[in-house]
């Protein structure tokens, strides 16, 4: 007899289903596991053995085949585990074949039958909701999997649960969707004094989903204009939040199988490794680039990363997917991110106040940005200086105008483009305009005569690039619709090109 047992593997987000077969036949007595399986798979045999064992069942002396089909995938992961143990059960006649067919089945042993958590959950439940079977996981996952919709759950916290829910001496209690809450409010912009076109530019950025680069001396509060932009964005919804899950399932970040309607904010030091950044390892993992999907990634002191880790953003920025090839994996992974960097004008940071420069300035200025390609800055939409906050500025109360004021007109902003884009088919889905391109952009950003004709003389003074022309429309549009007007007109083409970079020492 051969048992089978659906689970999947992963590749990316995606799920590939894995036939796993079971057999019991004469000979010595082995446990062998084919089908390439990685270290963590083949250690499944001491962990199913010892989980048997802990509730009294003794495998039998004969020889055991385990067989992970299709055989040429590579399978990783030790949420082979609980497919492997109820593919014995099978054969050993303790639990119905036909009745575990019905499931995908995902969950790490314990060595005393407990079934802990695993990573990758909510896309697994998403597969199986699609072929119409149901999933078992482990408990701690079962509120992850319970947002695939009309898909039968079953999340044991012990493989003995499972089996005496099988044999029906007990039922287990299907698990309830759950939301994380929103824990701590993010810090208010009324904190920050002075600063205003920096916050203007903050706002901008939120309200269009654009890139930005705050240029300043050190503690000019460029890290705290940052840390303030997930108070002024608009909630994800249902269908972010659900792309956002995904991607963190599969890193094994949803804590207690929560998903979450807050943007994500990722700020990784500048030593980050090109595969941290944007994706890789033995298992590929998703990067900083995928877990920032929808959300902020902010990189702070931008020059001191590798230049390699920089000019690998490049693409994600352009295609909004991280594609991470390998020797044995190439998988893609959704990286629709808002850059926001941070950095100093030169090394000694205070090429403004000949009074403490350094003696290279404003040489010194040209080489420390020099370690940022021209097609990098080139992505980027805003461009705003952040000056030294001065000892009158830091003397003054809070402002009036906080996170929530700036936030409603961010949302109203984000409506009005979600309208415009809503007639749009799903494989051209644009949800800001930062995103939109071509002939779409020509005919929502159009501007009126004197605007066009500004852009015009300005393309060529600036010597804007093609996407530079592209990305000064995006941003003019955005401006537009927090001014709440149809069309672009020449007041928001000039906004939008006080943005552009100026170059050191032009």
């Amino acid at each position: 007899m051969v048992a089978r047992v659906g689970t999947v593997a992963f590749q990316g987000i995606d799920t590939l289903g894995i036939d796993v077969q079971v057999q019991m036949s004469g000979g010595l007595p082995a446990f062998t596991v084919v089908g390439l399986p990685d270290k963590a798979v083949a250690e499944s045999r001491e962990r199913v053995r010892s989980a048997l064992g802990a509730m009294g069942l003794a495998l039998p002396p004969k020889r055991i085949t385990v067989n992970l089909s299709p055989a040429d995938v590579l399978k990783e992961g030790s949420h082979f585990d609980l497919p492997i143990a109820l593919g014995l059960l099978v054969v050993m006649g303790v639990l119905p074949a036909e009745e575990v067919a019905r499931y995908t089945v995902l969950g790490e042993l314990a060595l005393d039958g407990a079934i802990a958590p695993v990573a990758g959950v909510l896309p697994a439940a998403i597969a199986a909701a699609g072929e119409a079977r149901g999933i078992i996981c482990p408990a701690a996952t079962g509120g992850e999997a319970a947002w695939a919709d009309g898909i039968e759950v079953l999340a044991p916290a012990t493989l003995l649960a499972l089996i005496n829910h099988f044999r029906g001496s007990q039922v287990l209690t299907p698990p309830e969707p759950q939301m994380a809450e929103n824990g701590a409010m993010a810090p208010d912009l009324s904190d920050i004094k002075g600063q205003e076109t920096a916050k203007r530019a903050l706002e901008i950025c939120a309200a269009g989903a654009h890139n930005l680069l705050m240029v300043g001396p050190p503690g000019a509060g460029k890290s705290m204009l940052a840390q303030r932009l997930p108070g002024i964005l608009p909630p994800l919804d249902a269908r972010e939040a659900l792309e956002i899950s995904m991607i963190h399932s599969v890193a094994g970040l949803l804590e207690g199988g929560r998903l979450s309607r807050r943007r994500p904010f990722r700020d990784p030091h500048h030593s980050a490794s090109l595969a941290a950044m944007v994706g890789g390892g033995v298992r590929a993992r998703p990067g900083e680039v995928s877990l920032a999907h929808n959300g902020v990634l902010f990189l702070d002191e931008l020059p001191e990363f590798q230049r390699a880790t920089l000019e690998a953003l490049r693409q994600p920025i352009e295609t909004g997917a991280a594609v991470v090839a390998r020797a044995n994996a190439h998988v893609t992974y959704p990286a629709r991110f808002q850059l926001v960097a941070a950095m100093n004008p030169c090394r000694c940071g205070h090429l403004d106040d000949p009074s403490i420069a350094c003696a290279r300035a404003p040489r010194c200025a040209q080489d420390y940005q020099a370690k940022i390609s021209g097609p990098l800055f080139d992505r980027i939409d805003l461009h705003v200086e952040v000056p030294a906050v001065s000892p009158a500025d830091l003397s003054l109360p809070p402002t009036a105008e906080g996170s929530g004021e700036v936030a409603a007109r961010v949302a109203a902003a984000r409506k009005i483009q979600a309208e415009r884009y809503a007639h749009l088919p799903d494989d051209r889905r644009i949800r800001s305009n930062a995103e939109a391109d071509g002939k779409l952009l020509e005919e929502v950003a159009a501007p009126d005569t004197p605007g066009r004709k500004l852009l015009a003389e300005a393309t060529e003074a600036l010597r804007l690039t093609g996407r530079g022309y592209h990305r000064v429309l995006r941003v003019a549009r955005t401006l537009a619709d927090l001014d709440g007007v149809q069309g672009v007109r020449r007041i928001h083409i000039a906004e939008a090109l006080s943005y552009r970079r100026v170059v050191p020492g032009r």
